[in-house]
């Protein structure tokens, strides 16, 4: 997946959507803060989620990282081999890097995301 082609929340998670269903990881700029990554915790397939609740977490050797859902919709599938190789964060975080998939209950959520040039200023500015 390209960059520039997703939509990002301002807590820094990516949201590619592919015929109402969200595919949802990290950005580069979040995997860069948080440094040597030691645990992600996943959602379980089939939890039902709303946009901006927590669904897992990340944790590094400095801090544990909340992740929070982008959209409404239930979970229907989970990158089950990301805890053990959370390498792909830092390696690949548009591709080898996602999350968790989810079926979008409520596309109307994804409007109050960034594009990639406002989620860029964000991120100029927070740094």
């Amino acid at each position: 997946m390209n960059p520039e082609e997703l939509l990002y929340a301002e807590t820094h998670e990516w949201v590619s959507l592919d015929d109402g269903v969200a595919t949802v990881g990290i950005s580069a700029f979040a995997v860069e803060q948080l440094n040597d990554l030691v645990y992600m915790d996943l959602p379980a397939v089939g939890a039902k989620l709303s946009a901006g609740e927590e669904f897992g977490e990340v944790e590094s050797v400095k801090a544990v990282s909340p992740l929070y859902s982008p959209v409404d919709g239930e979970v229907i599938a989970v990158n089950e081999a990301l805890p053990e190789n959370l390498d792909w964060l830092s390696e690949d975080p548009y591709r080898l890097g996602w999350i968790m998939k989810a079926q979008v209950d409520n596309e109307d959520a994804l409007r109050s995301l960034l594009d990639y040039a406002a989620y860029q200023r964000q991120c100029s500015e927070s740094a």
